[in-house]
């Protein structure tokens, strides 16, 4: 089968690979989709830092943001997945360890992240070995766009959670890239009064153009009480605004990583009594993701720019984005190309 490696940083190359074998408990999925994230690009220019703590190394098969449909088991108890089009969780667990067995496999010290962590190949080929207990099935409703795009909105979802868990009304959003805007769009779907700040015009406006008409930068962001924030961005100074910005008692949710260490003032936190949450990965968010967007009540397909094959994988990882493509954040790779 045709694979996208990254073997360094700044290099790359699709190659001819033997396809998986299952083993027990275990399946192989033929990809119809997958989803470039900004984990990929961080490995592609080695600024990833599991590349610094022995957690993964080069060469790396990322990917694990995708769709497809099961074609082979490997045992009796495997096969009642084949035939069936499924996504599934990234996280994968040892399933002996007390997070484990607690529901928490998302934190288990020993697990792998398909595409990711401890060299479990992605998605960016025309097959995948995933186990069967990480599986999520997919309704006829959602193709292979909304698919490709459960996984970053289970980590929104997530987010979307942490964030409103003390039932507020006015949330900020930090961040308009794909789980900034996915997280926007599930919030209004509660009937939350959302707003987005952003660093440029160009992704304020596309945030306009799904309908948001309170989106800001930070010149002129008004002086409003924000009963939740959700830091989605990459800035290093953000965390610390958020727990500035948020009205005494409220909740921030931090889901974006920032390449160098956030500051944040622990003595904010006390002294407006903010609850505080870190959201790692979307496990327990797909099942509820799915549902969200089988039922029409947001459409995720928007944040996606452009599907491209194998072989352009490289370029946008580069950076390299055709002006055709307009200020979508996600770029989707279907394999088959």
């Amino acid at each position: 089968m045709r694979a996208f490696v990254v073997t360094g940083p700044g290099r790359a190359a699709v190659q001819d690979l033997d396809p998986p074998e299952p083993g027990p408990g275990q399946v192989v999925v033929d990809v119809e989709r997958a989803g470039v994230c900004g984990t990929d690009m961080e490995f592609f220019t080695g600024h990833m830092a599991y590349l610094r703590t022995g957690h993964a190394r080069y060469p790396v098969r990322i990917g694990h943001e995708w769709c497809g449909v099961v074609t082979g088991a490997g045992d009796e108890a495997a096969a009642s997945w084949l035939g069936q089009r499924v996504t599934g969780d990234t996280m994968l667990g040892c399933g002996r360890c007390r997070r484990c067995l607690g529901g928490r496999q998302h934190l288990c010290a020993d697990r792998s992240e398909i595409g990711i962590r401890r060299g479990w190949p992605g998605a960016l080929a025309g097959q995948l070995l995933v186990p069967a207990g990480a599986l999520h099935p997919l309704p006829a409703a959602l193709d292979a766009t909304a698919g490709a795009l459960v996984e970053p909105g289970g980590n929104a979802l997530r987010a979307v959670r942490a964030a409103l868990g003390g039932g507020a009304q006015r949330l900020l959003v930090m961040g308009p890239g794909t789980i900034g805007l996915l997280a926007a769009l599930i919030a209004r779907s509660l009937g939350t009064e959302v707003h987005l700040l952003g660093r440029d015009e160009r992704s304020l406006a596309f945030a306009r153009g799904l309908g948001f008409t309170r989106v800001w930068m930070r010149d002129s962001l008004p002086d409003l009480p924000f009963d939740a924030i959700l830091d989605a961005s990459t800035a290093r100074d953000l965390p610390g605004l958020a727990a500035d910005l948020v009205e005494p008692g409220g909740r921030v949710a931090y889901i974006g990583l920032s390449s160098e260490p956030s500051t944040l003032d622990t003595r904010t936190l006390v002294l407006k009594d903010i609850t505080a949450t870190g959201v790692l990965s979307a496990s327990g968010g797909l099942a509820e993701t799915i549902s969200l967007y089988a039922s029409g009540a947001i459409d995720p397909s928007p944040v996606v720019a452009a599907t491209v094959g194998l072989g352009e994988v490289a370029g946008v990882l580069a950076g390299r984005r055709p002006p055709g493509w307009g200020d979508a954040p996600k770029v989707h790779v279907d394999p088959r190309r």
